[in-house]
């Protein structure tokens, strides 16, 4: 049985700000011609967070303001979803606490904690972030944030979804960038159940694959180790249950490399004048690598972040 609600999302659109909502999709003609294909991008960087992680993490907040429950919330990040609790914690009343890597992107880190976050960093990857906020929750009560296993985070970003099939025209191929799973499975979900004849690829870094090896053996498989620039996707440890949501969307699953997550890069501030994080940029890398298989079609891909060090953006983008 299915995790996700089509009726909640649905429902979570009177519930999220407006900053995150309604955000601009269109088609580039050059970049179309440079692509073989048509290409809808999904911009959600137009926000006071620069991502699209503001849809879920309003919704938690929402729900934690209107109920009995705790007042603080902490949740493990590499960047993006603490700026979102950061942001919504404090316009809702919530105090945010945000556990990263010391190795964490730095100009997100000084985004959350400008945002009103208190900010716990510890040695190690984000698997360690992660299980350090499972027990800093679990000791002092408060409520845990845990991207793509709440809910919440899931279907607030599966309002992308309903806002990507309101387009005039047939859409064949939606890409998702693929991390925890949260955006793959809202937006995914939302697709299915309303046009199952789209299909839902699913795109990661072949240098951070846990969630994609998983799904494509139908059980967890945990990586030792993940290098990708893409750090807003890198994770070692799938959470089951979002797992099962994978196999229930996607159609395919993909891995691109750093050449391609670069050159999609590229193209996108080309092409569309978008500075992206590379994380944003993977629908376009998986296009560039199998340029037979979107030819002519109608694709459309999320443009997720946009929170990117200057100096690292003038590396791989000269």
């Amino acid at each position: 049985m299915a995790r996700l609600s089509l009726t909640r999302i649905e429902d979570a659109v009177s519930r999220i700000s407006g900053v995150f909502l309604n955000t601009p999709q269109f088609e580039i003609a050059s970049l179309n011609r440079a692509l073989g294909c048509r290409v809808i991008l999904k911009v959600e960087t137009m926000n006071p967070i620069r991502c699209f992680k503001g849809r879920g993490t309003d919704l938690v907040v929402a729900h934690l303001a209107d109920g009995d429950g705790p007042k603080s919330a902490i949740c493990a990040s590499a960047g993006n979803l603490g700026q979102g609790l950061a942001f919504s914690g404090r316009r809702r009343g919530i105090e945010p606490i945000v556990v990263a890597s010391a190795a964490a992107n730095a100009m997100k880190l000084e985004r959350i904690g400008g945002l009103g976050a208190a900010i716990h960093l510890v040695d190690g990857d984000f698997e360690m972030a992660r299980q350090t906020a499972r027990d800093m929750a679990a000791a002092d009560r408060l409520f845990l944030v845990e991207d793509s296993e709440n809910l919440d985070t899931c279907e607030g970003a599966g309002t992308i979804g309903l806002e990507l099939l309101r387009d005039p025209e047939p859409i064949d191929v939606v890409l998702v960038a693929l991390g925890g799973g949260a955006m793959a499975t809202g937006i995914g979900h939302v697709v299915k159940s309303l046009a199952p004849e789209v299909q839902v690829i699913t795109v990661q870094p072949a240098g951070a694959p846990a969630m994609t090896l998983s799904w494509r053996a139908g059980q967890v498989i945990v990586t030792d180790t993940m290098d990708t620039i893409a750090d807003g996707v890198a994770g070692r440890c799938p959470i089951p249950e979002v797992l099962a949501d994978l196999l229930e969307i996607a159609d395919d699953a993909v891995l691109v490399g750093e050449e391609s997550i670069i050159a999609g890069m590229r193209l996108l501030y080309d092409k569309a004048g978008l500075v992206v994080e590379p994380s944003a940029a993977l629908g376009i890398a998986a296009i560039l690598e199998a340029l037979g298989r979107f030819a002519g079609k109608r694709v459309a891909t999320i443009i997720c972040g946009g929170n990117v060090v200057p100096d690292d953006f003038r590396r791989w983008v000269p």
